[in-house]
């Protein structure tokens, strides 16, 4: 018996979030946003506590520095009942945190990375790994201290028996410098959306994209917005459409709370088919309250709002 369900390995920060701003910043002007919210960030952190709402079993390997905004951090790790006890908090570097600009379903972020580029493969051993069934990575780019060893650490999953997952993200480089070939056939489901698959292989269009990465590639999950989810598995490409919010809050976490919603059910084992369904549902109910973690608080309160504000049934 595993302790855990899923290991998510990744970046920690706070979000602080301005929305109805009065235009665009400008160097040398200022510009007034009427509203301000600070909740748990990082993409890594947003899946993990909202699959630990769905029901799963999830603890968190990150690194932090001794400062009011890791205190932040952890405490709201463990309201979603995230195990944090592989959060390590450093005397040298100072927590992350983004500063997250709204603009009505797109936004513009600005990050400062901080403890987040020092954690390394060595923090992340077997004795960690074991206890859990899956590991999750997220925003790999951010992670630099990580990336150079990022095919060491899935390869030491797969060995423990582990499957695995991963959201690339964005590359605030945008040098998109992934070795794919050599990763990906440790990587049990990759979950990029249609913009960051693109980049990554310098295709133009997503099915060049596929087509480039069906050789060495398992299951790859590509979130599309608007247009839904597209799954390939073994030569077949199933599209799922998306449940469309008419009243958005904010559309910050919505592709981890679509990949939450994945690996949710892929952990037990469910048909991949489904297991978009509930991908793109999860992903919709972010919409519906501000931040990443807002909308999530239990299993039966994520159903109702499936039910009442989109008409959607979870089978089980």
């Amino acid at each position: 018996m595993k302790k855990f369900d899923v290991l998510v390995v990744g970046e920690l920060n706070v979000d602080i979030i301005l929305d109805n701003i009065q235009g665009f910043p400008e160097v040398g002007k200022e510009i007034i946003a009427q509203d301000l919210n600070m909740t748990l960030g990082s993409s890594s952190a947003i899946f993990a506590s909202n699959l630990s709402a769905l029901g799963a079993k999830v603890a968190f390997v990150g690194k932090v520095g001794k400062d009011s905004f890791s205190d932040f951090v952890k405490d709201s790790l463990k309201e979603k009942m995230v195990n944090t006890d592989g959060v390590i908090s450093s005397n040298e570097y100072k927590t992350g945190l983004t500063m997250v600009m709204n603009y009505g379903s797109d936004r513009a972020n600005v990050t400062f990375p901080g403890a987040m580029e020092h954690l390394f493969d060595k923090d992340i051993g077997s004795d960690i790994l074991i206890h859990a069934k899956h590991l999750h990575l997220s925003s790999i780019f951010l992670q630099t201290g990580l990336k150079k060893d990022i095919v060491s650490l899935f390869k030491k999953a797969k060995k423990l028996g582990l499957t695995t997952s991963m959201d690339p993200q964005w590359d605030p480089a945008e040098m998109w410098d992934l070795n794919l070939p050599e990763l990906l056939p440790y990587i049990d489901v990759f979950l990029p959306n249609t913009v960051e698959i693109c980049n990554l292989t310098g295709c133009t269009d997503l099915f060049s994209a596929l087509d480039k990465l069906k050789p060495y590639a398992n299951i790859i999950v590509v979130k599309d917005g608007e247009k839904g989810a597209h799954l390939w598995d073994t030569n077949q490409l199933i599209t799922k459409p998306a449940h469309l919010n008419d009243n958005i809050v904010d559309c910050i976490g919505a592709g981890d709370s679509f990949d939450a919603g994945f690996i949710s059910q892929f952990i037990k084992g469910q048909d991949l088919e489904y297991c978009m369904d509930i991908g793109n549902i999860t992903g919709a109910i972010n919409t519906t309250a501000s931040g990443g973690t807002s909308a999530f608080t239990n299993v039966e309160a994520i159903k109702e709002i499936a039910k009442k504000k989109f008409s959607f049934n979870f089978s089980s």
